[in-house]
C-alpha cells in the first residue's frame, strides 16, 4: 500500500507517518506545505527509510497535486493538512478558509480525477478525511458526541473543518468517491507544536513563566494520546466502512485546570524547581477566549464495536510519557520556540 499523507510534517501527521513506517508494510508520501507548524525534524527517526518520500506542496495547488497522484500512484490518501489553532482562526480566519475548505476541495478533485482513471483497472483506492470533534459545537454537563450529533461549529476553525467534512460527504454521495471520515478529540503527546495547552504549560513552567489558563479553567476536553490516534486512523482507513464516519476519543474528560495542575504535579516530581514550592504557583487565570466551547466528549463506541480499536494509554500514562519526552527533548523545543527550525522566531501563545 502506498499512502499519501497530507500534513505529514504536523503533530498528528508526523505521528501517523512514524506509525505507518514502523508498524505496517506501507510506503508513505508526505505532502506538506511546511507552514509554521510543519517541522520535518519530527520525522528524523524515519525519514531515511526506503519507504518514505517528501513533497513540499500546498494542497491548494491543483497542478502540483495532480503530479503527486500521477507520479506516485497511491492506493490511499490520509488527509490531515489543516490550519488547526482556534486562537489563530479568531485573529485571522482567511487562511483557515483557504486551507481547510479550498484546500480540501482541491485535493478531493485531484483525487477524484485520479480515482476515475485507475478504477477501470480494478485498482483499490480510499480517501480518509481526518476531522475534529469541535465541528459538533459544545456539550452541556451531560451527554457525548456521537456520529449522529448535529454540527454546530462555534469558531472560524471549527466552521472551516465542518465545511470540509460536508465537502467530503458530498463527494461520496454525488460521485461515489470512496471516502471515510474520522472526528477526534484533543490530541496530546510528543512533538506537539508549543502553542497548544500541554506543551505551553510544560515549557512555561520550566522557564518560570506564568502558565496562562483561560477563564476559570473549567472548560472540559476529552484527551487522546497521539499514538493511539495514529493507530485508530490506520484502522479506520483499512477496515472502516466506505462513506461512514468514526469518532475517535480517549475516554479522558478533564477540565483545563485539572490538566494544568496534573502537569505541574508531574514536573514537581520529575524536575523540582529550585525556586518554587510547586509549579502550580505559576498558574495565572487570563481573560477567556471569545466563544470558548464549554465541553467536548466523544462517544467512541462505534469504532470500538465495529473495528475493535481502543486506546492503549490512559491519560495518566500518556501524560507521564509526554512530560518526560519534553524534558528529554528540550533542544527540539528550543529550536521551535526560537524559530531556528524554520529561520524565524515564534513566541509561546495562550492555551487552547
Amino acid at each position: 500500500m502506498r499512502i499519501v499523507v497530507t500534513g505529514g510534517a504536523g503533530f498528528i501527521g508526523s505521528a501517523l507517518i512514524r506509525f505507518l513506517l514502523r508498524e505496517t508494510d506501507a510506503t508513505v508520501v508526505n505532502v506538506d506545505k511546511l507552514t509554521y507548524a510543519g517541522n520535518l525534524e519530527s520525522l528524523d527517526s524515519v525519514s531515511g527509510l526506503p519507504g518514505y518520500s517528501f513533497e513540499q506542496v500546498d494542497i491548494c495547488d491543483a497542478d502540483a497535486m495532480a503530479r503527486i497522484f500521477h507520479d506516485y500512484q497511491p492506493s490511499a490518501v490520509m488527509h490531515l493538512a489543516a490550519e488547526s489553532h482556534v486562537d489563530r482562526s479568531i485573529d485571522g480566519p482567511a487562511q483557515f478558509i483557504e486551507t481547510n475548505l479550498v484546500g480540501t476541495y482541491t485535493l478531493l478533485e485531484s483525487a477524484r480525477k485520479y480515482w476515475d482513471a485507475v478504477k477501470a483497472d480494478g485498482r483499490q483506492f480510499r480517501f480518509l478525511h481526518v476531522s475534529t470533534d469541535e465541528v459538533y459545537g459544545t456539550l452541556g454537563e451531560d451527554g457525548l458526541f456521537t456520529e449522529e450529533t448535529n454540527y454546530k461549529p462555534n469558531s472560524p476553525y471549527s466552521a472551516s473543518k465542518a465545511g470540509s467534512d460536508h465537502l467530503v460527504r458530498a463527494w461520496h454521495h454525488t460521485y461515489g468517491f470512496p471516502v471515510v471520515t474520522s472526528n477526534c478529540s484533543n490530541n496530546y503527546g510528543p512533538y506537539q507544536f508549543p502553542e497548544k495547552l500541554i506543551p505551553v504549560v510544560i515549557l512555561n513552567a520550566l522557564a518560570g513563566r506564568p502558565i496562562p489558563v483561560y477563564g476559570e479553567g473549567k472548560n472540559i476536553r476529552d484527551w487522546l494520546y497521539v499514538d493511539d490516534h495514529a493507530r485508530a486512523l490506520y484502522t479506520v482507513m483499512t477496515e472502516g466502512r466506505e462513506g461512514e464516519t468514526y469518532n475517535i476519543g480517549g475516554h479522558n474528560e478533564k477540565t483545563n485546570l485539572e490538566v494544568v495542575q496534573t502537569i505541574c504535579e508531574i514536573l514537581d516530581a520529575m524536575t523540582p524547581s529550585e525556586t518554587l514550592d510547586s509549579y502550580k504557583s505559576l498558574i495565572t487565570f487570563v481573560a477567556d477566549r471569545p466563544g470558548h466551547d464549554q465541553r467536548y466528549a466523544i462517544d467512541a463506541s462505534k469504532i470500538e464495536h465495529e473495528l475493535g480499536w481502543v486506546p492503549a494509554e490512559s491519560f495518566d500514562s500518556g501524560l507521564q510519557k509526554t512530560v518526560r519526552w519534553y524534558l528529554d527533548n528540550q533542544d527540539w523545543c528550543n529550536r521551535v520556540v526560537d524559530g531556528s527550525y524554520r529561520g524565524e522566531r515564534l513566541g509561546l501563545g495562550g492555551t487552547s
